[in-house]
Order: C-alpha cells, then structure tokens, then sequence
C-alpha cells in the first residue's frame, strides 16, 4: 500500500506513519530524514539540495521529487511505503505525478485549530533521527531522552503558539487544498481526531479497510 498523510502541523502525522509502518511493514519515508541521508551519502541528487541550502536558498521541488524517486528505488519499497512530509503543495504533488511516484491513498487527519495548539505545546523532537514524542500522549520511557538513539529531546521553536498560529495559516492557505487535488482523483480518505492515538490509528485502518 502507498500512502500519503496529511493534516495540519501537530496532526499526528510522524506518530501516525511511525505506526502504520510498523503494522503494514512497509517504511516510512520522511522529506527531512531522506534529504539529511542523501546529503551525509554524497549521492547526486544530494550534492545538488546542499548546494541550494549552502547558498540559504529552499531546495526546488524538483530536486526534493528526485531524492525520493532514488528513496523509492530502494528494494524496502517493493511492497509499498508511507509519504510523510511531502507533497506540501499541489505543485509538488503534480510534479510526484510527473515523475511516477504512485500513490493508494491520501489520509487526511482531521484536528482543530486550537486543539493543534494545545497539543504542539508538548511536543519533544529527537534531533538525531527525528522521533517525536509528546509528554502527555507519547512519552518516551526516559524523560527528556529519545528511545531510539538516546540523544536529548528538545522542544522546536516551531512548537511556540504564536508559531504554531502561523503555520496553521500557511497549512490552510497552501497545504490544505492538496485534500480536494486528491479527493478528484477518488484517492481521498478523511479520518477525525479521536481522544488517543491508539484510536486514531483504528480509525485510519478503517477508512483504508486493513
């Protein structure tokens, strides 16, 4: 299966893929890990992303497309994978189609403004690999410190309120409207916030009849 999740930051979408990845047995690849990876390896694709971010420019969308063309490639692909970070744009997700990057099912998860608000607040990020834990609803086993790599959890300026705001707005303005791209083409599946993630997981097999 060949998944896309969207939602608004702090929708739940890295806790949600972390899941079903594990569940369905497929990976999940994530824009910002992958782009570090290619970076770090030296492959073409990412000599040409740090070349753009040395210069502090964004790296073009075509050159994001490609580096998950080459993730894809990989033999852990072969029986589907979960896009997590990408599309953010209907541009990027035309460009996705371009280039043959197949999709099942778009799974938007549904949560309200102030809710993401709320929850954003106790968000912790792994700087190492990237895990996210929330101190209510996903602690990590140690306080303060990933249980994957054991580095030092951190909270992200993204994470402030006034931030959070912010983003909210760009997320309906240029992120949201890839629900009705996807919903023309019957690939749209809907699930609403539930009181866990637990919950919230049995919803999206559900929608997606797993």
């Amino acid at each position: 299966m060949r998944l896309i999740l969207l939602g608004a930051p702090g929708a739940g979408k890295g806790t949600q893929a972390e899941i079903l990845s594990r569940q369905l047995g497929i990976p999940t690849i994530s824009t910002g890990n992958i782009l570090r990876a290619a970076i770090r390896d030296g492959t073409p694709v990412g000599l040409k992303a740090k070349d753009y971010m040395d210069k502090g420019q964004l790296v073009p969308d075509d050159v994001i497309i490609d580096i998950i063309v080459d993730r894809l490639a990989k033999p852990d692909c072969a029986k589907g994978y979960i896009l997590d970070g990408v599309p953010r744009t209907i541009p990027q997700a035309e460009v996705m189609e371009e280039k043959g990057i197949a999709v099942d099912w778009a799974v938007s998860i549904e949560v309200e403004d102030d809710v993401i608000v709320k929850r954003m607040s106790g968000r912790r990020i792994c700087p190492n690999c990237g895990r996210t834990y929330h101190v209510d609803n996903n602690p990590p086993e140690k306080e303060g410190v990933c249980g994957e790599c054991e580095s030092e959890l951190i909270i992200r300026a993204d994470d402030e309120p006034e931030t959070v705001a912010a983003r909210l707005e760009t997320y309906h303005s240029v992120t949201e409207p890839l629900k009705a791209f996807y919903a023309e083409r019957g690939k749209l599946k809907t699930v609403e916030n539930q009181a866990s993630i637990d919950a919230t997981t049995a919803e999206i097999r559900k929608a997606l009849e797993i």
